[in-house]
């Protein structure tokens, strides 16, 4: 079988995940680089593949199969819409864009043009959220009430000063972070409708929040908290729950998600189920049928590589669309506005 030949814009800590993942699947291999930095120069002749300082040059040169963009988030409109231009597929790192605004110009000429763009929100290709996703769907936990998440873990010092530009605004968990958890969210529970905040640096006193409380009102009438910090020695995060990237020490006993109906609940990751046997039992003072739904692990970014496969060959739709990433810069952009006015922000 021909493999697909993809080319990787971007040699940071995303892009070099992602040339990992090239040089191990069956259905795609890695055919350039495309980074101007003098560092990308070694990593293009580890990988031994030619190196261009941009994507006209790469262009120019002859089209891949497709192209993952995982460079910065104020190139993803420009680096997009050039790729589309050329009628090459792209998978296109989280954020969608640097804004709403320049989100949504994205989505327009994608839709417009019926381009294939992946958006990548590596987790929707979890297999720990597709069977949760269907615990919520199968109706086991009744008509959904609520929902509680967590993303508190803690950063080192050394990683604001490696990257001075995160102590500033745009440089604090809500765009760093928080987009992931929008999208889990979203697929648990489907669209969020309004949000309040509260976010405070009273921790490190840096100019960006490190702490922020959410409550989340979702179209379906289910109600949602959240709470998110990058200064709290917590292991309530997605990254350490769902062992799903082995740079991370992950605890089995904790979970960062609980989603509650009128029948059950269900935690993620550890995907530990209590119901009520039978609905004439629902009571806080009888006992909850106990167990855990069986499921796979298995790397969401392998997942996500081979569905673009299949997004490029026609296969499928993307499972994450330009509408998807607007949608959750959308739910982000109204969280970092409710924290600032204190107000309610509808969606």
């Amino acid at each position: 079988m021909t493999q697909l030949k993809l080319a990787v814009a971007g040699a940071g800590i995303i892009g070099q995940a992602h040339i990992a993942i090239l040089a191990q699947s069956s259905r795609c291999t890695l055919s350039a680089i495309v980074d101007p930095s003098p560092a990308a120069v070694a990593t293009a002749s580890q990988a031994g593949v030619p190196l261009y300082t941009s994507l006209a040059a790469l262009l120019a040169a002859g089209k891949p199969d497709g192209i993952v963009l995982a460079t910065p988030n104020h190139l993803h409109l420009p680096q997009a819409l050039e790729c589309i231009a050329a009628g090459v597929p792209i998978l296109l790192e989280k954020p969608i864009a640097a804004t709403l605004a320049e989100g949504l110009q994205l989505q327009k000429v994608a839709e417009e043009t019926s381009a294939r763009v992946l958006i990548g929100h590596h987790r929707a290709h979890s297999p720990i959220m597709a069977k949760a996703r269907e615990m919520v769907g199968s109706g086991k936990l009744g008509k959904l009430v609520s929902v509680v998440g967590s993303a508190q873990f803690f950063k080192p010092d050394d990683y604001f000063a490696s990257g001075p530009w995160r102590t500033q605004p745009g440089g604090g968990p809500i765009l760093i972070n928080l987009i992931h958890e929008v999208h889990n969210l979203r697929m648990l529970c489907g669209d969020i409708t309004a949000v309040q905040a509260f976010a405070s640096n009273a921790t490190r006193g840096f100019a960006v929040e490190d702490t922020v409380a959410i409550n989340l009102r979702f179209a379906s009438g289910v109600l949602g908290s959240f709470m998110l910090s990058d200064t709290a020695a917590s292991a309530r995060s997605w990254e350490q729950t769902s062992q799903e990237n082995p740079a991370y020490t992950s605890y089995a006993d904790e979970d960062c998600y609980l989603v509650a109906g009128t029948l059950g609940s269900l935690a993620v990751p550890t995907m530990r189920l209590k119901t009520y046997p039978r609905a004439e039992d629902r009571s806080w003072w009888k006992a909850f049928e106990v167990s855990v739904v069986g499921m796979v692990r298995d790397d969401p970014l392998k997942r996500q590589m081979d569905h673009f496969a299949d997004v490029i060959e026609g296969k499928a739709a993307p499972l994450v669309s330009a509408r998807d990433g607007v949608q959750n810069l959308r739910v982000t952009e109204a969280i970092t506005q409710a924290a600032k006015t204190g107000l309610v922000v509808t969606i």
